[in-house]
């Protein structure tokens, strides 16, 4: 009996995306193995944790690399390098600033995010520039003071178009000495994100290690320049100061390693063509069903270049809504988590899908409908 049915726990076939709330990815043997293998000894933490950087900044043609608790972990321990260097006296005080030390992160209106709360637990306060119509690099450049810790990009391809163009964002951190730092959480495909970002100039990136990458998804990946990434670990686990609450495994670092290493050895323009096939398959399967059109959507809901499905119900022809589909989907069995798209459509995500799980969702639909009729 599995852990889940043993514990009363529905399993889920995700054709959603790689959302926290239904645990990231699905992790290949590769990393498991890796992972189970790490619990078997006690190592020295730190060590450990410098000699995995070390390994996936080579990977990822970076300077240096480090494996956080998640990328939320990632943005507030970048931030906090940002104020405190290895400055122990500063380190001890955060997230309680003083005047000696910078307190404010420039970020643009377009690009704020939820999840950018991570970014204030060390402390700071953001100053939003630009308005609806976008961002100029002179109000970036104008926001700049002495107490400016950090520049931070959220990066998502659909809105960059109201941002000052990550060329000119770095040009001008560099200008006045500022770190410029990507939160690239979910902007994986392509690979070549994972070094594309600080090739340019960027003083950070980092990474979700449970989506795209398929790692441990209490893991987070930051890459960038060494001297940060010193800072980061300086602030980090096992040290009892701002980043002691996001402690990362010997587990977590051995798989994270493992993740990347698997990533990158993957083909993925057939990756990228399984999507497209998860299409036509849907497109072929809906075509004769008066009500039902199926179309490809793309990017994908953060950006990606990849594609999806999109299925759109007529709720007259069908005697059904799309709200319904989704319930039914949702409480059925098996349970189906697919994300809504408009006033009557779903989007079908391939990315998180397993080996027949394409098909399992076109039957099941089909089924939801037959009972209408």
């Amino acid at each position: 009996m599995s852990i889940y049915k043993r514990l009363g726990i529905r399993t889920v076939i995700n054709g959603n995306a790689t959302l926290t709330r239904l645990g990231g990815s699905i992790m290949p043997p590769e990393v498991v193995n890796a992972m189970a293998d790490a619990s078997k000894h006690f190592v020295d933490i730190i060590e450990l944790q410098k000699r995995v950087g070390e390994e996936i900044a080579k990977l990822t043609h970076n300077e240096a690399a480090y494996v956080s608790n998640g990328a939320a972990a990632a943005l507030t321990l970048s931030t906090a390098a940002c104020i405190t260097g290895l400055d122990a006296s500063k380190r001890a005080k955060l997230p309680h600033l003083d005047n000696s030390m910078k307190s404010e992160v420039i970020v643009h209106r377009h690009g704020r995010v939820g999840y950018d709360f991570a970014v204030r637990m060390a402390g700071v306060t953001f100053v939003e520039i630009g308005d609806e119509s976008g961002t100029t690099p002179d109000e970036l450049e104008n926001a700049i003071t002495d107490k400016t810790a950090a520049i931070f990009y959220f990066a998502n391809p659909s809105r960059e178009h109201l941002w000052v163009s990550y060329e000119k964002g770095i040009e001008i951190a560099q200008k006045h000495g500022i770190p410029l730092i990507v939160d690239a959480a979910a902007q994986l495909p392509p690979p070549e994100n994972l070094w594309r970002f600080t090739q340019m100039g960027a003083d950070i990136a980092m990474f979700s290690g449970g989506k795209g990458l398929c790692g441990p998804q209490s893991s987070g990946l930051i890459v960038g320049k060494k001297p940060l990434i010193d800072a980061i670990a300086f602030n980090g686990p096992p040290h009892p100061f701002i980043g002691r609450g996001m402690k990362v495994g010997k587990e977590e670092m051995v798989g994270l390693l493992a993740a990347v290493e698997w990533y990158l050895n993957q083909d993925h323009d057939e990756v990228m063509q399984s999507y497209e096939d998860q299409v036509t398959y849907y497109v072929k399967e809906f075509e004769d069903i008066q009500g039902i059109s199926v179309h490809r959507s793309f990017p994908s809901e953060a950006g990606q270049p990849m594609p999806r499905t999109e299925i759109r119900f007529d709720a007259e022809k069908l005697s059904i809504t799309r709200d319904e589909i989704l319930h039914r989907l949702q409480t059925g069995d098996p349970v189906i988590d697919i994300a809504g798209a408009g006033a009557n459509g779903i989007l079908i995500n391939g990315q998180t899908l397993m080996q027949g799980e394409v098909e399992i969702i076109a039957n099941r639909i089909k089924e939801i409908i037959n009972t209408t009729k």
